[in-house]
């Protein structure tokens, strides 16, 4: 009967010691990527796919991965009108060279065009098991400078419209760009 006692009153010790598991689910919203719609500038309601749009980072050699099951150039290729691209958590700018039409063995037929995003961030507690999470806003009227590259190119992103300078989500278009 003692036997019985002491293995009871250590299996309810050994499970009150328990605690819940911290693991970060899924769906847990986190720091929000950038989202940035593409347009045509001669019909501004009409949503217009890029043509092999290659995103690189300021300092970085490889582009933004937009295609994560292709292992050669395409990886780093989009067509479509709309991409999410990450912000810096520890720094108040972050700056990208929009490639269009990259890879083209035609270096005249390829535009570049560099845009670096000024804004304020703050972090937000999510849980013990998620963390934080950096939240942006856009600094006004200078959230956005925007020059091709070479500067003795025009630029092939004709106007670029900010149209929410809080990112907190990524459910919603941030950035307009017409072309």
């Amino acid at each position: 009967m003692k036997k019985i006692i002491v293995l009871l009153l250590t299996a309810i010790m050994s499970l009150s010691s328990c605690e819940k598991d911290d693991i970060c689910d899924a769906n847990t919203p986190t720091t929000p990527r950038l989202i940035i719609e593409f347009y045509d500038i001669s019909n501004p309601s009409v949503l217009k796919n890029v043509t092999n749009l290659k995103v690189i980072g300021e300092g970085m050699t490889e582009g933004i991965i937009f295609n994560p099951n292709s292992t050669d150039e395409s990886q780093y290729l989009t067509n479509g009108n709309k991409i999410a691209i990450p912000l810096k958590t520890d720094g108040d700018t972050t700056s990208y060279n929009f490639i269009l039409n990259s890879g083209n063995p035609n270096p005249i037929l390829t535009d570049t065009d560099k845009v670096t995003f000024n804004y304020s961030r703050a972090d937000v507690f999510v849980s013990r098991a998620c963390g934080f999470k950096t939240l942006f806003k856009f600094n006004g009227n200078n959230a956005i400078e925007h020059t091709a590259v070479p500067a003795t190119r025009p630029k092939w992103m004709q106007y670029i419209s900010v149209e929410k300078s809080n990112i907190d989500n990524e459910n919603e278009t941030h950035i307009k760009v017409f072309f």
